[in-house]
C-alpha cells in the first residue's frame, strides 16, 4: 500500500475573500462592541471550521494508483488508467481530483479559479462511495523512448465550500518503458531480400489463400465464391472448398546490417517494420548488441523485442 503524506493548504480567491471578510467582522465587532456583529464573526468562524473538518475528513483514507497499457509510444499519447479507491466505511468521497505529476519537484501551483496546473495533467472524481473503487483515463505523453518515471501522485479536493484546496501526496514511483516511437519507411533492403527469398509456404490449417484440401457441405457463413459449383452439381448438395492458409518463413532484423545512418531513426525504422511484419502474421527476429530473439508472432514476443529497442543507449 502507498502511504501518503499531506500538503499544505491552499487558499483560493474565494478564500481569501471569506478570510478578509472574518477579519474585518472581527474587527468591527471588537470596536463597536455590537453582541449581533460578534454573533455573525462567530457563525463565519465555525463554518471555516465546519470546513477544515469535512475537508480533511474527506481525503482521510483515499488511495490512487495508476495503470499503464502494454503499448506506450514515445511522442504519442495514450490512456493512463487512474484508479482511485476510498477506505472510508461511511462518508463518501466527493470532488477528488488525481494529480498525475512528472517533475522533481513535485510543485503544484493553484490558478485563480483554484485548478491544479501540473505537467502530465488531472482528472477529476466527483463522487466514490464508501469502501468503492472508480477509475478514470488521462491522455498522457512522453517526449522519448526509454525508462520514464511519475514522480508524484497527489489526490486534491476543494470540497466541501471551494475556500480552500487540500491535497495529499501518495508516496511512490511508477516506472514503464516507452516504446520508440514507429515511423512509416521503406522495410530495409535486406529485409526485402528475406521475404522475397523465402517467400510463403501452405499449412494444413484451413484458410482462404492457400491449396485447396477437401470438400465439406456447405455453411450458411461460407463466402459464395468458395462454393464448388462443380461438385455440387454432381452430389446435388452445396459443398464448399476449403483451402489451407499460408504461413510466411521467418524474417530477422540485423540491427547493425539495416542500412539507415541516422541512429533514432533506425531504432523507429526497425519497430514499425517490427510491428508491419507481426501484423501480417510474419514471424519476425531480432538480432542487436550480440542479444538474438528467434522469430515468433505473440504479442509478447513483439514487446520483448521492442522494449529492447527502447533501452538501447
Amino acid at each position: 500500500m502507498i502511504r501518503s503524506e499531506p500538503n499544505p493548504i491552499r487558499i483560493n480567491r474565494a478564500g481569501w475573500l471569506y478570510i478578509l471578510l472574518s477579519i474585518f467582522l472581527g474587527f468591527a465587532a471588537t470596536n463597536t462592541g455590537n453582541n449581533l456583529i460578534y454573533m455573525i464573526t462567530a457563525a463565519l468562524l465555525s463554518f471555516m471550521g465546519i470546513s477544515g473538518f469535512f475537508g480533511r475528513m474527506n481525503l482521510l483514507n483515499v488511495h490512487a494508483d495508476l495503470e499503464f497499457p502494454d503499448e506506450v509510444y514515445a511522442g504519442r499519447q495514450f490512456p493512463l488508467k487512474v484508479l482511485l479507491r476510498n477506505n472510508k466505511t461511511i462518508m463518501p468521497g466527493f470532488l477528488l481530483r488525481a494529480v498525475v505529476d512528472n517533475r522533481s519537484d513535485s510543485h503544484l501551483t493553484v490558478n485563480g479559479s483554484g485548478l491544479l496546473l501540473t505537467v502530465a495533467g488531472d482528472v477529476l472524481f466527483p463522487y466514490v462511495a464508501p469502501g468503492a473503487e472508480d477509475y478514470r483515463h488521462l491522455n498522457v505523453s512522453f517526449p522519448g523512448r526509454g525508462r520514464h518515471n511519475i514522480k508524484a501522485l497527489h489526490v486534491c479536493s476543494v470540497f466541501p465550500f471551494n475556500f480552500f484546496v487540500r491535497c495529499i501526496k501518495l508516496k511512490g514511483v511508477y516506472e514503464h518503458i516507452v516504446l520508440p516511437e514507429p515511423k512509416s519507411c521503406q522495410l530495409s533492403e535486406h529485409i526485402q531480400r528475406q521475404m522475397r527469398s523465402k517467400g510463403e509456404k501452405p499449412t494444413n490449417r484451413i484458410g482462404y489463400d492457400g491449396e485447396l484440401l477437401s470438400l465439406r457441405p456447405y455453411r450458411p457463413s461460407d463466402p459464395m465464391k468458395y462454393i464448388s459449383w462443380k461438385a455440387t452439381a454432381k452430389t446435388g448438395q452445396l459443398k464448399t472448398k476449403d483451402f489451407s492458409s499460408l504461413a510466411f518463413e521467418p524474417v530477422v532484423i540485423d540491427f547493425d546490417r539495416t542500412n539507415i545512418n541516422d541512429y533514432e531513426e533506425r531504432i523507429s525504422c526497425i519497430t514499425y517494420a517490427i510491428s508491419y511484419l507481426i501484423k501480417h502474421n510474419i514471424p519476425v527476429g531480432l538480432r542487436v548488441n550480440d542479444k538474438v530473439f528467434k522469430p515468433e508472432v505473440s504479442h509478447r514476443h513483439k514487446l520483448n523485442m521492442l522494449r529492447e529497442l527502447a533501452l538501447l543507449p
